[in-house]
């Protein structure tokens, strides 16, 4: 990676930020597509790096947990313009997906009737289709053999009988504990594409002692945040470390996310259950990374960090555990490829969210939706419009808002 000085650091700078930015605005159809528009945009047309190194990069970002489009985001810019590169990507391709959904929860706390229309409604029943979509796709991926299947279900039964974030957190733990137990030879543990793919260690230039301050401060946030919020008992910042533990141990793509920042909100009496179904449902019709739904819930948090701050609060929240693993490990990689027990253990991990995106399939996502056959069936066509008819998902949500809106006006 070549270091510019001066005037070529901003020059680079700024060519980073624009260039994700235009892919931010963008970038629809979720974590999978975001991929795609990454690999046309840098390594076909702007040939910022070769296919050979795009891939390595992928497949760590997969391996890693947090946000595997943003991260490789982050990774892009950074061969591109150092750490400050990181930052603009991260900025460039976040702002408009945050920027909408602040505004949508603005909205929705100006006028709190929103809350109860059709449209809105509908954005909550499409949910459910989004979610049913992404258990059936991730199964089909990351379960692919019988005990990957059992280890699912056994993430699923449990978190439904203990719906709580520490249970999730224990069927996740459990699931790695057996998956480097009970799993063999099952390739790539730790996504789609898996570890597999990379030949050599990216080229970008972290400094060991760099990452493992990175890595110190990443697990020490995990620690300091829960006893800080434990301490002195604020919602808040319980939900900050909610959000920041949900970035951290997130495998598997953005909608795994769902339970886990639903655990951190919602039965506090941060946000309603409504409110962060139908935030959910807005999340899929806007561009870029799911995990900008944290701008949303934190625009909803009560009292001083209402609106603008809060939403800044969780939105740096959930992606800085990401970038923080993704720095740490970068000099670490070529290492931590080759285990065969990391494989298997990620392999057991990635089965567990599965399981963990099941529960949530059912509560809150059907129980919080659901309430008449006419919702089902909603829900119903949206999930064939998405899964059959292959439609963009921003088309499949402005059909269930505007078929929400009419259900509530005719029947």
């Amino acid at each position: 990676m070549t270091t510019p000085g001066g005037g070529g650091r901003v020059s680079a700078f700024l060519e980073v930020l624009f260039t994700f930015l235009r892919l931010g605005l963008t970038s629809f159809g979720g974590p999978v597509a975001h991929l795609a528009y990454f690999r046309a945009e840098l390594v076909e047309r702007r040939r910022w790096l070769g296919d050979a190194r795009y891939s390595e990069l992928l497949a760590l970002c997969q391996f890693l947990p947090g946000p595997a489009s943003s991260q490789l985001g982050m990774a892009l810019g950074m061969t591109r313009a150092g750490l400050w590169g990181a930052l603009a990507a991260w900025v460039g391709f976040t702002l408009p997906s945050a920027a909408a959904l602040l505004l949508f929860a603005q909205t929705l706390s100006a006028h709190p009737a929103l809350a109860a229309a059709g449209w809105v409604h509908g954005l909550k029943v499409v949910a459910v289709a989004v979610v049913a979509q992404a258990v059936w796709a991730m199964a089909r991926s990351l379960c692919p053999d019988r005990p990957r299947a059992a280890l699912a279900m056994l993430a699923a039964l449990f978190t439904l009988l203990a719906p709580t974030a520490a249970a999730q957190l224990v069927a996740l733990l459990l699931c790695g504990l057996l998956g480097l137990w009970w799993l063999r030879d099952t390739g790539a543990g730790a996504g789609a594409s898996g570890a597999n793919e990379a030949t050599a260690a990216p080229a970008i230039a972290v400094s060991r002692s760099l990452a493992v301050v990175a890595l110190v401060v990443f697990f020490a946030l995990l620690g300091v945040l829960s006893l800080w919020a434990a301490g002195t008992g604020s919602p808040v910042l319980s939900a900050m470390s909610g959000v920041y533990r949900a970035g951290a141990l997130v495998f598997g793509g953005g909608h795994v996310v769902l339970p886990l920042l639903e655990a951190s909100v919602v039965p506090a009496g941060l946000v309603s259950q409504g409110d962060f179904l139908a935030g959910y449902g807005a999340a899929q019709a806007v561009p870029g990374p799911l995990f900008s739904f944290a701008a949303y819930l934190g625009a909803l948090l009560p009292g001083t960090w209402h609106g603008m701050t809060g939403a800044l609060l969780l939105l740096c929240a959930i992606f800085l555990p990401g970038f923080l693993v993704l720095l740490g490990t970068l000099p670490f990689w070529e290492v931590l490829r080759q285990r065969q027990g990391m494989r298997r253990a990620m392999a057991g991990v990635n089965a567990g969210v599965v399981g963990l995106l099941l529960s949530a399939l059912y509560d809150p996502v059907w129980t919080g939706a659901i309430h008449s056959r006419a919702d089902a069936a909603l829900a119903l066509a949206a999930w064939a419009l998405l899964s059959l008819a292959r439609l963009p998902p921003v088309w499949v949500v402005a059909f269930a808002a505007a078929a929400g809106w009419a259900l509530a006006k005719w029947i």
